[in-house]
């Protein structure tokens, strides 16, 4: 009987080694792979705001609402997102809020910048505006 459970012992450990795990990382790797190859690379679009200290809370409150509309009025938006600093390294410049959109395409980037619902925008949040970046660049 001890032969038998040794050998049970001795499988049950060799089961236990790390092959299965590295197997299971190659298989994931693989997935992450062609899921790069497949998918069309993505053109994003960084906006930071800094507000100005005459801007109430309900004016940044007024700005954060109508950029969170642009996405269901300007169809070429493929993804959005959006938030506000809490960095603990203070180089942020002052700049509070990031919104992040996605475009297929330069071309799709360009008509939402002269879209009117865009221009709308500008003309509700430039009064709060103390300064603004914008970084475009396309996700790898």
């Amino acid at each position: 009987m001890k032969p038998i459970i040794t050998l049970f012992t001795a499988l049950l450990f060799a089961s236990c080694g790390e092959e299965p795990r590295k197997e299971k990382t190659e298989k994931q790797n693989k997935t992450v792979e062609e899921n790069t190859e497949t998918e069309a690379p993505k053109l994003r679009h960084v906006v930071l705001f800094k507000f100005k200290e005459s801007s109430s809370t309900e004016d940044i409150n007024l700005v954060e609402e109508a950029f969170n509309a642009l996405p269901s009025k300007i169809d070429v938006i493929k993804g959005y997102e959006w938030g506000m600093n809490n960095s603990p390294e203070s180089l942020n410049k002052d700049l509070t809020h990031c919104f992040l959109l996605t475009f297929d395409n330069e071309d799709d980037r360009d008509t939402y910048l002269t879209h009117p619902d865009h221009v709308a925008f500008g003309d509700i949040a430039g009064p709060h505006i103390a300064d603004v970046l914008v970084v475009d660049y396309w996700a790898k």
